[in-house]
């Protein structure tokens, strides 16, 4: 759980996103990042044993800077106004499917999955796809994975018209393999952060996306 001295100060800073409040308000986020830090610890904690990818993960690996990057954005706003929990085994230059945990104030969400792929990396998923589609159907149909998570995000962006080149649109999996992103979420509101039981009860949902997970990283390790 967060305090709600945490979120009262999520909110005051997307109302005052600018360094002069900021730093006038330095010691407020100071005791906003330990919060920070202890969910996402209490996450691991969580995770850790029914997944073993990310069993070395510390908090360091977890968490986000405050500072956005606005070198290209026309937002020029310096601060994330939002906390976000990313809990993955990939590395810099290696990436992995995950999980997420999104807490800002109107749209907060739990989400798992691999979010848009590179080149490479979306061409072993699809290959896993085309030739073990079985085995991603039985976790999709999953009738309690379907009640919390539903299927794959579907839009303009994520999914293709047509089939990929060199799949057949005669495939039994191409609905599946015109996706370039393979992610899936549930949308809370933020008021259950404040809860004794967010951490158990969003952790276990989360569970659900284990097999989800190896899959599309099954796909990312295996041999050409």
């Amino acid at each position: 759980m967060l305090s709600k001295d945490s979120i009262l100060f999520l909110d005051d800073l997307k109302a005052n996103n600018n360094r002069e409040w900021f730093l006038a308000n330095k010691k407020r986020y100071d005791v906003f990042k330990k919060d920070y830090h202890q969910l996402v610890a209490d996450f691991l904690d969580a995770m850790k044993p029914f997944d073993a990818t990310l069993e070395k993960l510390e908090i360091k690996d977890c968490t986000f800077r405050i500072n956005r990057d606005i070198r290209f954005s026309k937002d020029k706003s310096p601060y994330k106004s939002h906390l976000g929990i990313w809990l993955s085994s990939g590395t810099k230059g290696n990436n992995r499917a995950g999980y997420y945990i999104h807490i800002e104030r109107g749209s907060s969400f739990i989400a798992g999955g691999f979010y848009a792929p590179e080149s490479d990396d979306l061409k072993k998923v699809r290959k896993e796809i085309a030739f073990f589609h079985e085995d991603l159907e039985e976790i999709l149909a999953d009738k309690t994975f379907k009640k919390e998570f539903g299927t794959f995000a579907k839009t303009e962006k994520s999914y293709l018209k047509n089939p990929p080149r060199g799949y057949d649109k005669d495939h039994p999996a191409i609905e599946l393999l015109k996706f370039k992103s393979f992610e899936v979420l549930q949308k809370f509101d933020i008021t259950e952060v404040t809860q004794k039981d967010f951490v158990t009860k969003m952790s276990t949902k989360l569970r659900l996306l284990v097999p989800l997970n190896a899959f599309m990283n099954r796909a990312l390790s295996a041999e050409d």
